[in-house]
């Protein structure tokens, strides 16, 4: 069997051609793969090499760059070479190679990006994993931006993607360089910031210079291409982003068997605030998703399920995981669950960790307060009902099911604000 460790060191030499031209009705799209000239610590010297490797340290990838043509649909105009962010970074823009950057590397800050496009009321950051956010926040400074997002989930952070919309500057370093990850991508780093940063030599440090811009990309539509397992293509669209602002959202209302029910209770303007963050951030998350956001930040993200209240009961989940996690790490400087294994083992007081827990649970996890976001209807009013167990005091969904009578029912008996959307935001 292959050293499981070495293959993360290999890159993966691909076959795929230099050049791809894609042809629909006439219109052409013509693509270059993307060859980076770096400079290879194990070579000593500088290679022409692509991306590391796909998914898989097994999977030969290639990243392409759009380098002329555009697409016409109707009165839509989907492509644009001359602009252009993640395809676009050549070796200048590399900072600090590190490790050589693989798929997920830069599909992950492309996700962040596709993120961060909306929140522009301030400095903004997103840790992506997997494709997913970890967290997200607005902060006063970029600062405050990463600290917000990075104590949404400390643990899912661990060796992520941190995006940020503005500069980063001495202080926005010196709080990340105690934790690691794989890469770090901003529109500029000072020089004292930078330095700080190369602390770690595998890191990988972008600079995108279009982030300056990057509102200018929030309606911009582009062609998502799925390949089949059978060699067949499924073409779509993106979505037109039709929530631009609080006057795109409707109280909740609905009519069952010739019954109007109606939310009781508006929004303030800082449940709007939250609410429209929240489906910005809602974007870019996996379906079936539930996130939990509170001022400027989010609190917990779940990703990924089949079912509406299960999405929402494993949002709650990891709120108080990652929420005792904090408190622990914070206090003590070990995770929860190396300060648990060590008192069981009689090395620390468990009284300690009782006490965390016990706050933990008057704290509710922080999720007192904040507005729940779904992607889809809840065809049940148990998922709303979970949030607001744990005190929320707004939801943003689509609406649209069958029951929305029965969750406006639940959200007035608690006080709760509830506003619809009109549109969903499926993401797989």
């Amino acid at each position: 069997m292959e050293d499981i460790k070495g293959m993360y060191k290999k890159v993966v030499k691909d076959n795929f051609p230099d050049v791809i031209k894609i042809d629909m009705g006439g219109q052409v799209l013509e693509y270059r793969k993307k060859i980076w000239n770096i400079y290879d610590p194990d070579e000593g010297c500088n290679v022409e090499r692509g991306l590391r490797y796909g998914e898989n340290p097994d999977q030969p990838s290639a990243m392409y760059e759009l380098i002329n043509g555009n697409i016409l649909l109707g009165d839509v105009r989907f492509f644009d070479f001359k602009g252009g962010l993640t395809s676009k970074v050549k070796e200048e823009d590399m900072l600090q190679v590190g490790k050589h950057p693989g798929k997920i590397n830069l599909t992950d800050v492309d996700n962040a990006l596709n993120i961060l496009k909306f929140l522009d009321r301030g400095p903004a950051c997103a840790i992506m994993k997997h494709n997913n956010p970890c967290g997200v926040a607005y902060g006063s400074t970029m600062a405050e931006a990463f600290e917000k997002a990075f104590w949404c989930d400390r643990i899912a952070a661990f060796g992520g993607a941190v995006v940020m919309t503005r500069t980063v500057d001495i202080e926005t370093a010196e709080a990340m360089v105690p934790y690691y990850f794989e890469v770090v991508c901003a529109p500029d780093f000072d020089g004292g910031a930078l330095n700080i940063l190369k602390k770690w030599k595998n890191l990988r440090i972008l600079q995108i210079k279009e982030i300056e811009r990057l509102k200018e990309y929030k309606f911009k539509r582009i062609i998502d291409i799925k390949s089949l397992m059978d060699g067949g293509l499924v073409l779509q669209e993106s979505q037109p982003f039709r929530i631009k602002g609080r006057e795109d959202l409707r109280p909740a209302e609905a009519t069952y068997k010739g019954k109007t029910y109606r939310i009781k209770r508006l929004p303030t303007d800082r449940e709007y605030d939250d609410m429209l963050f929240g489906w910005y951030v809602e974007k870019g998350v996996s379906s079936n998703s539930a996130l939990f956001v509170k001022d400027g930040a989010t609190v917990a993200i779940g990703t990924g399920e089949q079912d509406r209240v299960g999405v929402v009961e494993i949002a709650i989940f990891k709120a108080y995981t990652k929420f005792m996690d904090k408190e622990v790490f914070k206090k003590y400087g070990v995770p929860y669950a190396v300060f648990k294994l060590e008192a069981e083992k009689g090395m620390r007081k468990m009284e300690e960790l009782s006490d965390i827990e016990a706050y933990t649970r008057k704290m509710k996890a922080g999720l007192a307060g904040s507005v729940l976001v779904s992607d889809g209807f809840f065809p049940f009013r148990d998922g709303v009902d979970a949030g607001i167990k744990e005190g929320i005091t707004g939801v943003i969904q689509p609406g649209g099911s069958e029951r929305d009578f029965e969750v406006i029912e639940a959200c007035n008996e608690a006080d709760v604000t509830m506003v619809f959307t009109g549109q969903r935001l499926f993401k797989h």
